[in-house]
């Protein structure tokens, strides 16, 4: 999820949303309306509050639709990521860098143009069954602050018809004013650039080597191949020896 240089925390608060230019009182209106339409509806809706940054507001559909904790979606909004908990892992960090580059495009545009689009996302999430199952999920501006910035973000997930096996998540931002859609690339990521020694190490802790094995076969001290092991873990950007082998595999690095 911290995959980009920032999140969608702080791509949220540039806006600098103010108290003095937000009214509540819409915002309970609204929320009685979305009570009466979660109702009719077989779609989960929810609400971001983006001056608290946190979720405003969860659809009982979520308990019937996904088998999700009924309490835990009651009090949504004192249960940070409790919807993010259930996204497939891998769909997450996609997802993020998604919203933070479709945040860039938002705020690159004149402030009255800003709240016209409809993000649409395809993506997999984790059901009442443990199975992963893919959901189309539409995110678009509910309510603005009185000087037009997005105050309060509205979604509608929903099962997608299409259960086809993919690990990539599908984006199409659609302009409400004008029909016009488009799908946005993710930038890609930037090489991982390994000394020669750098890779020969990583290939021997995939074959299983200790430090002190490594050290033995190469004819370098333990406390060197530490120091590549460390620049190794910081260049994969990972934590631990199994997360290396899996990001040299995912990277083309390891066979």
């Amino acid at each position: 999820m911290k995959s980009t240089d920032i999140t969608r925390e702080e791509m949220w608060a540039k806006q600098h949303l103010s108290a003095a230019h937000i009214d509540y009182a819409i915002w309970e209106r609204d929320k009685q309306m979305l009570h009466r339409m979660s109702a009719i509806s077989r779609s989960c809706t929810f609400v971001v509050d983006v001056y608290k940054l946190r979720y405003a507001f969860a659809s009982t559909n979520f308990v019937d639709l996904l088998g999700y904790d009924s309490h835990k979606i009651a009090t949504l909004e004192r249960q940070g990521d409790y919807l993010e908990s259930r996204f497939h892992p891998d769909d997450s960090a996609q997802l993020e860098r998604l919203q933070v580059e479709l945040g860039k495009f938002i705020y690159s545009l004149p402030i009255e143009g800003r709240n016209d689009y409809c993000n649409i996302y395809s993506f997999r999430v984790l059901n009442a069954r443990k199975q992963y199952v893919r959901v189309i999920s539409r995110q678009q501006v509910l309510e603005q602050s009185r000087n037009g910035k997005a105050w309060l973000i509205l979604g509608n997930m929903e099962i997608a018809p299409n259960q086809k096996e993919s690990d990539q998540v599908e984006c199409t931002v659609l302009n409400l004013k004008n029909g016009e859609m488009f799908t946005p690339a993710l930038p890609s990521p930037a090489p991982i650039s390994l000394t020669q020694r750098e890779l020969e190490i990583l290939q021997l802790i995939q074959r299983g080597l200790l430090s002190k094995e490594i050290a033995h076969k190469l004819c370098i001290s333990i406390h060197t191949v530490n120091i590549h092991r460390q620049n190794l873990l910081h260049k994969l950007g990972v934590q631990n020896s199994i997360e290396a082998i899996n990001a040299g595999l995912a990277s083309g690095l390891l066979d």
